[in-house]
């Protein structure tokens, strides 16, 4: 049985859109991505899931539980970080734990301390000094602390520092290979390919794709500039294979390298070069590279 299945999903916020019909199927025991730009749909998504909004019609089944018949049930086994929360200025990193421990009925406090540790919280200070990415971390506490069935995660990195981004994926790991299953949402195209097992896109609303994180590769690539001293020898890196979007400009040539970039790296080394500049482009641009303006533009005329 699925832990999360969608039915034409939709919800409409008067004149703007917020999801249509999106069908989804997360199966037990997966890390499952779900990726789109800011604005796209995942929140909705993920409110209409945990029944803190209701669908416009279609339905969500958490658990084989439907959303609307039986929230509470479906909240009982979960984990949930939103994208933007506030909790009680005046309680500590440490109270705020416990008050959520107590409203579970109770968790292990040597797993809770351990989680405390490796995201190197400070639990003594009061939520209000915190900064956005400590209060992050008491957020991603809070959803781990009673080893829930499905952790439902709407943008879980934001505010945090690399090294405790890389903690916290460690910890996803532990937690599915203790047979939790994880829904995550990103507007990060890089996080998502090495988290996930499989990936929902969503873009304005719609669901564009479903696919494994291997079966995405063709969605990641690089914008490259390179400055020449000498004339641009666009030629050269044309035939290139991945190479695409050739602009030249006085001394500089713009292109988009789709895979591996080491041909890139090895045509450029043959000139003198005065910079070597390479980006992992937003996701915006991204989409917009892979489904084209026309969709795009199709897309305005549809509002």
């Amino acid at each position: 049985m699925d832990v999360i299945e969608t039915e034409k999903l939709t919800k409409s916020y008067g004149p703007h859109r917020g999801i249509v019909e999106v069908d989804l199927a997360v199966a037990q025991g997966e890390v499952f991505g779900f990726l789109g730009p800011n604005g796209a749909g995942k929140t909705t998504t993920i409110r209409v899931l945990l029944d803190l909004i209701r669908p416009t019609s279609g339905r969500a089944l958490v658990f084989g539980i439907e959303s609307r018949a039986d929230p509470v049930a479906i909240h009982r086994r979960l984990g949930y970080i939103p994208g933007e929360f506030a909790l009680y200025d005046r309680l500590t990193g440490g109270q705020t734990l416990e008050y959520f421990a107590n409203l579970r009925g109770g968790v292990d406090p040597a797993y809770q301390a351990s989680l405390v540790e490796r995201l190197d919280l400070d639990p003594s200070r009061r939520f209000r000094e915190y900064s956005k990415g400590n209060k992050q971390k008491v957020g991603l506490a809070i959803a781990l602390q009673h080893r829930p069935e499905l952790l439902v995660l709407d943008e879980p990195t934001s505010g945090l520092d690399p090294l405790v981004q890389q903690t916290f994926f460690s910890m996803l790991r532990e937690t599915v290979a203790d047979g939790a299953t994880v829904f995550l949402s990103s507007h990060i195209l890089s996080e998502v390919e090495k988290s996930c097992d499989r990936v929902a896109i969503i873009r304005d609303g719609r669901l564009a794709r479903v696919d494994t994180v291997e079966g995405l590769r063709d969605l990641a690539h690089h914008q490259v500039e390179l400055r020449f001293v000498g004339p641009v020898p666009a030629a050269a890196f044309a035939a290139l294979p991945g190479v695409s979007d050739l602009v030249s400009d006085d001394h500089v040539l713009r292109m988009r390298v789709a895979g591996a970039i080491t041909p890139v790296v090895q045509a450029a080394a043959h000139y003198e070069l005065l910079d070597f500049v390479s980006r992992e482009p937003s996701l915006e641009e991204t989409f917009l590279a892979q489904y084209g303006r026309e969709a795009d533009e199709m897309d305005h005329h549809d509002r």
